[in-house]
């Protein structure tokens, strides 16, 4: 185990340096002054700062013991962080993992863009398909193409049904594959990000830039009735999506996290300190919600910065205490 990172500790010795948030914003930080919404937050809640590293934290989820883990892509491996604030490598050697899903069995499943990561496309010789596959409790690739046998190219997100298959997103849509590794398309030609199943698994929701849409599951995991189920309140670049115990939808776009109530109706905005892209409930009740956003303070006390052309792949998580609870049927 290692402790938490030296520039979240460095952002953190800032914080408790000048008391309360509310009276500082770290460099690159935004106000964000959380207003209630009725039995999901209160008034006034206070993010806390608790990882931040260099490299990405993608695909968050949360753990049966209160921690999360996620997705790193740059170090081709999935990271464990515990309730506690201890880093870990949970699983190396996974190619360019950007997100990863678990199920209630404890399978973890993820999207590997192996020589898509811009890092592994330097690698002289890397021809590797992008692929979903289980990494834990052995490994097994579902699939690494689309039907017509097309390879997927760079994939996004991934959602497990909890019955050994998984909806994902890549390019323009959102698909399914089942545990045969047949790949199925939900919906095309739209803006997908994230994705997430209803607490009864018969909705699948997925995100389309400004909005959310939806569609009904059917037995074998293929979905119709495609609708317009909620929108993001003026916002765009809709990501990452989590589910709590009443059916209410928590999704990331570019202000920070919109709640929707289980008829699409759009409940509020809780706003964040940097620009959200994923989300998990967790904690020891699972009403503590993590949210992996962009950018962090480098060792010099700034916003971490890099050169022109150099992506900055640099993240903080940050947790809020809730009112609303994760559901607990599945870890995500």
């Amino acid at each position: 185990m290692k402790p938490i990172s030296a520039i979240a500790c460095l952002a953190s010795a800032l914080l408790l340096g000048q008391g309360a948030r509310a009276q500082m914003l770290l460099p690159g930080e935004r106000e964000a002054n959380v207003a209630a919404i009725s039995g999901v937050v209160a008034a006034g809640a206070k993010w806390q700062l608790v990882w931040a590293d260099f490299k990405t934290a993608d695909g968050i989820v949360g753990t049966a013991d209160g921690g999360v883990i996620f997705a790193q892509e740059q170090s081709d491996s999935v990271k464990k962080l515990d309730a506690a604030g201890k880093e870990w490598t949970l699983v190396p050697f996974s190619h360019g993992v950007g997100s990863v899903s678990l199920d209630a069995q404890g399978r973890l499943f993820a999207v590997e863009r192996t020589c898509t990561e811009p890092l592994n496309s330097e690698l002289p010789g890397c021809n590797e398909l992008p692929r979903i596959v289980q990494l834990l409790p052995e490994r097994r690739v579902l699939a690494t193409s689309f039907a017509n046998g097309a390879p997927f190219g760079r994939l996004n997100d991934l959602v497990v049904d909890g019955k050994g298959g998984a909806y994902f997103t890549v390019g323009g849509g959102a698909y399914f594959v089942d545990p045969k590794g047949v790949v199925t398309p939900v919906v095309e030609n739209i803006r997908p990000n994230g994705l997430m199943l209803s607490p009864d698994q018969k909705t699948f929701y997925v995100t389309n830039n400004t909005g959310v849409l939806a569609f009904d599951v059917k037995a074998d995991g293929t979905t119709a009735n495609r609708r317009d189920f909620g929108a993001l309140d003026g916002d765009d670049g809709g990501d990452g999506m989590a589910v709590d115990t009443e059916g209410r939808l928590y999704v990331t776009a570019a202000r920070g996290v919109h709640v929707l109530s289980p008829r699409g109706e759009h409940l509020g905005l809780i706003p964040t300190p940097r620009r959200p892209i994923t989300l998990a409930f967790s904690g020891p009740d699972k009403k503590t919600l993590y949210v992996p956003q962009m950018g962090a303070v480098g060792p010099d006390g700034r916003a971490w910065a890099t050169p022109e052309l150099i992506r900055n792949t640099a993240m903080t998580i940050y947790t809020l205490a809730m009112q609303s609870q994760g559901f607990k049927g599945r870890p995500k």
